[in-house]
This record gives structure tokens, sequence and C-alpha cells, in this order.
């Protein structure tokens, strides 16, 4: 009951956004003893919740009434807006206490959303995530956190239920998605470098993948590297193949350099690599592989 979790001080957590990163983040929040209320429009995804435990709202407004905070993690801005603002819908008119936005959206977006909130009685705090599906459901998710030091604080608790690091970057409520579009713009330049480095090696006459895995165990010993180093040597980009797992799709990767070039013309910070990795997911995209994982954009340096 209610009552009993605030006896037991843990807080009721509604969740909107049961995809690839909201189911496992539930599930942990389940598992650590969370009272949970969800939302998607997915209606098999709340089901699939619901046997696990949580209870469902029939839209964010509804979830944010039933719950003391509220997390979310979206696809995109467009529909964040919509989850926060929409007259019939919206979770603003009800929500009293914290929203924990873990989407990747614009950091204006975010600025704006947690002003919204602010005149409405309630918090924003942006805490972006850094992991793959299969890495939330292991509670290996890193989130980079913005927001009002109250706020922060109520958030992290909950966020703590699926991570094992929570990094800090002051009061900015878009301070997280900087750092997460930073993060991605990174993880695409290395995918481009890989798939550069090893189209060079094999034109040579050198094994591509005898190459990456030299090189991710030795000078670039690291996860990215690893990682999407050997889907790009062995060409494994389709999200179910064993060096693929969930994945991250194409579309996603494209809308996230987007957003890092806008913030970059709008501070003033030149990306020609971001320019770049830009024309290379959007021709990926328009060959059609939108719903591959990113690191297809490799397919494009095999081609030439």
């Amino acid at each position: 009951s209610t009552w009993g979790n605030i006896l037991m001080s843990k807080p009721v957590v509604g969740v909107i956004g049961l995809g690839a990163m909201g189911k496992p983040i539930t599930m942990n929040l389940l598992s650590a003893g969370y009272e949970v209320v969800v939302f998607d429009i997915n209606k098999e995804a709340v089901a699939e919740m619901q046997q696990k435990g949580a209870k469902a709202g029939t839209s964010p407004k509804e979830v944010a009434s039933l719950s003391n905070h509220v997390l979310t993690i979206v696809p995109n801005d467009k529909v964040l807006n919509h989850v926060v603002q929409d007259e019939e819908t919206g979770l603003l008119s009800t929500l009293k206490g914290v929203h924990i936005s873990c989407s990747t959206i614009h950091p204006d977006t975010a600025r704006s959303l947690a002003a919204l909130h602010t005149a409405n009685n309630s918090a924003y705090v942006g805490a972006p995530i850094f992991a793959r599906a299969d890495g939330v459901a292991k509670k290996l998710a890193s989130f980079v956190v913005g927001g009002e030091p109250s706020a922060v604080e109520t958030a992290i608790p909950i966020l703590e239920s699926t991570s094992n690091g929570i990094f800090q970057f002051g009061p900015d409520p878009g301070a997280g998605n900087v750092v997460k579009l930073c993060g991605n713009f990174m993880i695409a330049a290395a995918i481009e470098s890989c798939s550069e480095a090893l189209s060079l090696a094999e034109k040579s006459g050198v094994d591509r993948v005898k190459v990456m895995e030299m090189l991710s165990s030795t000078i670039f010993d690291c996860l990215i590297y690893k990682g999407y180093g050997m889907r790009t040597a062995h060409r494994q980009h389709i999200p179910g193949q064993e060096l693929v797992g969930p994945g991250f799709q194409l579309d996603l990767g494209l809308k996230d350099v987007t957003l890092a070039l806008d913030v970059a013309h709008k501070v003033q910070s030149p990306m020609p690599f971001g320019s770049v990795l830009h024309d290379q997911l959007l021709m990926s995209q328009a060959k059609g592989r939108g719903q591959m994982d990113w690191s297809a954009i490799a397919l494009l340096t095999s081609e030439a």
C-alpha cells in the first residue's frame, strides 16, 4: 500500500516509456522494493510489466497522480513534450514531486521543461542514461544528472536502484543532456574511425578482424572499441546478432548527432567531424538502414 511505502520511506515511482530501456529500469525498481506505476502507448509492454508486479496508469497524467515521483524515458523531444504538456493526458497538471527525465533530448528542451515544472510546483531533473538495454538489466547504467540540488537529492536513490554510477553536473537541468550528446558524438566518431581503419587494413590485404582484436586488446582496450569495433570488423549490424544484442537504432543515432550539431551551432563550437557523421548517418538512413544498429554507418566505407 502507499501508506506502507511511506512508512518504509520508499516513494511510489511512475515510469513512462517501456521500451528497450524503460522495461529493465522498471524491473530494477520493482526488485529494489518500489511500488511502480507504468504507462506506455504499447499495451503489450504495459501488460508485461503488470505481470511482473507493476500497476498501470491510463495516461501520463494518471501515472503522475498515483505516484510520488515520475521517471520518463521516451524516444525524443516531441514525445516528451507531449507526455508532459498535453492538455488531456499530460503529467504536468498532476505531478507533485520530481520528474526524472532520462531521455536523450536537446538541453534547451530540458531547460524549458524545468521552468514549466517550477511554475507548476513540481521539479524536473535531467538524468540521461549511458547504457545498452542489457547493461541496464545488470544495473550497469551511468546517469549524468543536472537539476536543482534538492530535486537531484530526491532522484538519486531512485536512480541508484538501476545504476552503477551517478555523475552530477550542477544545477542546470540541461547539463546532463549536453554530456549525453558529447558521449554519443564520441561513440559515433569511434565507429567511423574503426570503419575507416579496418577498410584500410582489408584493402591492403590484412585481416580486418585480427587488426581489431589486436587494437581493442591493447591501446584501444575499452568498452566502445571492443563492442563497436568487433561489430564493424565482422560487419554485424542487425539487432539480435551475437555481437549486436539489442543494439542502438541508427535513426536514434542520427537524431542525437543532429541535436549535438544544433547545440554546437548555438554555442559557436565547431564540430567538423560531427558534420561528417551527420552525413554518414543520413546516407545510411537513405539506404534504408535506420532500424539497424548505428554501427551500420561502417558499411558505407566497405562499399566505397
